[in-house]
């Protein structure tokens, strides 16, 4: 894409409070789909209302740290999606414009992570102040609002087509449309180990898929809740892994004990084969598996200490 078009995207600048959903009400709007009263059952269990698991203090605005830049952007898929519509968000840390190189997280499902359960502006706000992770910028990107939805559950939404199709599609879709975009803002790191790619359930499927497509593109992995399962062939990951060559990808993955088990397939169940995979392997990986059910609520908690082991060797011992 040419320089020019990427920098014709209008960014309009926004507050945190722009594009988040209420849980609630996402979740009811959900269950409206043509889901089996089983699988409904499953999804009330998971949902997490009450949790063990709350943010620490490196999630939350300390009053020494400065706050950086959000923006929001349309954007319509010229050549992967075409004519498939989303919102964008961009967020960048306070010197991130001036920095001579910068990392990029780019999280499926955007406002889940910007939202109060993760508050993952905030997390890279401190982390980057304080010197823990190097200078690293937040790409919060939505699914696409035109598509055929999810097998047997329906919907109009392009989400299921971009997260759970095991193939190399939203690794380009990301390179050569939204990227752009970000360079025409700061210096993006070249390194893919600069580069994390983050999602929640088949977005976290999709953060495993381009990666292991895709290494050239991204270098690390954060999934959460990953739907390793027979979504669109997501269930096919861990033994992709196994009889693959390693790739030069680092995998941080996380599920819980009241994880969805519904008729896609046991979400625990699958990342538990996906951590078996990746230590046959010989992957730098981390699983981590807890008592939560199918929300970021596990993954809020742990996010700050989750950044510092992926870019761990990219800063000073301290």
């Amino acid at each position: 894409m040419p320089r020019s078009q990427a920098a014709a995207a209008e960014l309009e600048p926004v507050d945190l409070t722009h594009g988040q959903v209420n849980e609630a009400v996402e979740m009811e709007n959900f269950l409206k789909l043509n889901i089996s009263g089983k699988d409904k059952a499953a999804y009330v269990l998971s949902y997490d209302k009450i949790s063990d698991y709350m943010l620490c203090a490196d999630s939350l605005p300390q009053p020494e740290v400065p706050t950086g830049q959000f923006y929001h952007f349309r954007w319509t898929s010229h050549t992967v999606y075409p004519g498939v519509s989303r919102s964008v968000w961009l967020y960048l840390p306070a010197g991130a414009e001036q920095a001579g190189s910068v990392n990029l997280l780019v999280c499926q499902d955007g406002p889940d992570y910007f939202g109060p359960l993760v508050n993952a502006t905030t997390v890279l706000d401190n982390l980057v102040h304080r010197g823990e992770i190097p200078m690293t910028v937040g790409l919060f990107v939505a699914p696409g609002e035109q598509g055929p939805g999810y097998p047997h559950f329906g919907g109009d939404h392009n989400r299921s087509i971009e997260y759970d199709s095991v193939n190399a599609d939203y690794a380009r879709f990301l390179d050569e449309e939204l990227f752009p975009v970000v360079r025409a803002r700061v210096a993006l790191a070249s390194d893919p180990r600069g580069r994390v790619i983050c999602g929640m359930s088949s977005g976290g499927a999709c953060a495993v898929t381009a990666a292991f497509h895709r290494p050239d593109v991204f270098g690390n992995v954060i999934s959460h809740c990953g739907s390793f399962i027979n979504i669109r062939g997501a269930h096919n990951l861990p033994s992709m892994i196994r009889q693959s060559p390693r790739k030069a990808i680092r995998v941080w993955h996380q599920s819980g004990s009241r994880d969805l088990d519904v008729i896609f397939g046991s979400i625990p169940i699958a990342n538990h084969d996906m951590a078996a995979a990746l230590k046959y392997r010989r992957y730098d990986s981390v699983f981590e598996f807890g008592t939560g059910g199918h929300t970021l609520r596990h993954a809020g908690a742990v996010f700050p200490e989750t950044l510092r082991w992926i870019f761990r060797d990219q800063v000073e011992d301290r």
